[in-house]
């Protein structure tokens, strides 16, 4: 695959260094020298200094050979223009474009639908509210994923001393929960990722990947120890983009909502936007503010600001408070690997939400949706089974998937299957595959064409 990137910000040089290392070919275009020399020195691509909507540009980028443009730069503006000046040169490259201003969302599905020259849109902004949401929907989960339209919950849980199944062996959980046992598809301990077998036993500490049916997680969350503690108060630090999206979302659920934000002119616009949140104009960081607000009855604190340093300072601060539920924006990718070492599991990034987005477009086959786990560590995709693909007719036990791959579920006919060795896979079905990041490109190659062609 051969793809031009408009944007050498922490997204574009994550994607781009993510796809050379798979061996695709990456064009980067970015006007900063400094960005583009880091790519030229750092990866296996071509850098280009200069406007990546400039046509000539484009076309010395070869757009034209291109099967992909990802337009994501901090401008929506120029990401609009890159786009259409690519299809003026080469209308069969797919393109998209990353749309932040709040004022273009209620136009995304005409950008996408009616012109010709986006394939989509993607915020980010949108994507880490939803993530927000249903981290704060399941009790002690540091990762929430959705697959098959709601139907599967694939779910990230650290184990305590406390838990039910710690010390047991994982060809033993159907005998600890006996209704709709969860398929555990990875343990990651002491920082190491294992693709676990049945012999394997479960330890204190280790943090768990597990899927199960969207009405059976609860069964395996009070079996791991994970009781419910319904949100119902919501302090929010930081009020830009993200923290007006996540107060109206939470306003519109019932929850009380209060936000602090440092910006007096920003705290005002707040207090018209927003209905009955109530608004601070503060330093977010400072203990006395937080204590005057009561931040011991806190039941989740979300730090949204644009400083990593000041989000990371303020749930810390939280968690010596006692709230149950510290929530962190952190875009620095370099930072991910320290956040459980401190002592902070729940980790949302617009960058890193907008890597997933984009990955579904990239990964061939037809790929509904791509998420990563751990640093980049793996990653859980889900696809439409294809009729030539090796997994479809025959039982999951006679193929041989590529090591550190796991089929974890497949929907059929609208019905959720937690799969075992017997299990067919059909034309059409829904698929949801785990994989390792190093056998990612051979589950491409699986559910596209018969390992006979590989």
């Amino acid at each position: 695959m051969n793809v031009v990137i408009i944007g050498a910000g922490e997204v574009g040089y994550h994607l781009a260094r993510r796809l050379a290392g798979e061996n695709k070919q990456v064009t980067l275009i970015d006007n900063n020298p400094v960005a583009v020399r880091r790519v030229a020195e750092t990866i296996d691509a071509q850098a280009i200094q200069g406007s990546g909507s400039n046509p000539d540009l484009l076309k010395s980028a070869g757009i034209q050979s291109a099967e992909m443009l990802l337009a994501v730069t901090d401008s929506d503006e120029v990401n609009l223009t890159a786009c259409l000046a690519a299809d003026l040169l080469s209308p069969n490259t797919r393109k998209v474009a990353r749309i932040r201003a709040a004022e273009f969302v209620p136009f995304h599905p005409a950008l996408q639908e009616q012109t010709p020259h986006i394939s989509r849109v993607i915020n980010p902004e949108i994507e880490v509210v939803k993530t927000i949401e249903r981290l704060m929907s399941v009790p002690g989960a540091i990762d929430v994923g959705e697959f098959a339209e709601g139907q599967f919950t694939f779910i990230g849980v650290r184990l305590t001393a406390q838990a039910g199944l710690t010390g047991v062996k994982l060809s033993d959980i159907g005998a600890v929960i006996e209704d709709a046992p969860p398929l555990i598809a990875a343990i990651v301990r002491r920082e190491t990722l294992i693709v676990p077998n049945g012999n394997d036993r479960l330890e204190e500490n280790d943090l768990i990947y597990f899927i199960s049916k969207n009405d059976s997680h609860s069964k395996t969350l009070a079996a791991l120890n994970k009781q419910a503690h319904p949100v119902k108060r919501v302090m929010i630090i930081g009020g830009g983009r993200t923290g007006l999206r996540l107060a109206k979302t939470l306003e519109e659920n019932g929850i009380t909502v209060k936000i602090i934000e440092s910006n007096p002119d920003r705290a005002l616009t707040l207090a018209e936007l927003l209905n009955h949140s109530v608004v601070l104009n503060g330093d977010g960081s400072d203990q006395s503010l937080l204590l005057d607000e009561n931040i011991e009855s806190t039941d989740a604190l979300v730090a949204l600001t644009g400083d990593e340093e000041t989000n990371i300072i303020v749930a810390i601060l939280a968690k010596r408070f006692g709230v149950p539920q510290n929530i962190v924006k952190v875009n620095k990718f370099n930072y991910f690997p320290l956040m459980s070492t401190i002592g902070i599991d729940q980790v949302v990034s617009p960058r890193l939400s907008a890597v997933n987005s984009i990955l579904q477009h990239i990964r061939q086959g037809k790929v509904l949706s791509a998420v990563s786990l751990q640093n980049e560590a793996a990653e859980v995709l889900e696809a439409e089974a294809l009729e030539t693909s090796e997994v479809v007719g025959r039982p999951l036990k006679n193929i041989d998937f590529p090591k550190g791959a796991l089929l974890i579920g497949i929907l059929h006919d609208g019905r959720a299957i937690i799969p075992g060795g017997d299990s067919v896979v059909h034309p059409g079905d829904h698929v949801v595959i785990f994989a390792q990041k190093e056998v990612v490109s051979k589950v491409e190659k699986l559910l596209t064409v018969t390992l006979d062609y590989i």
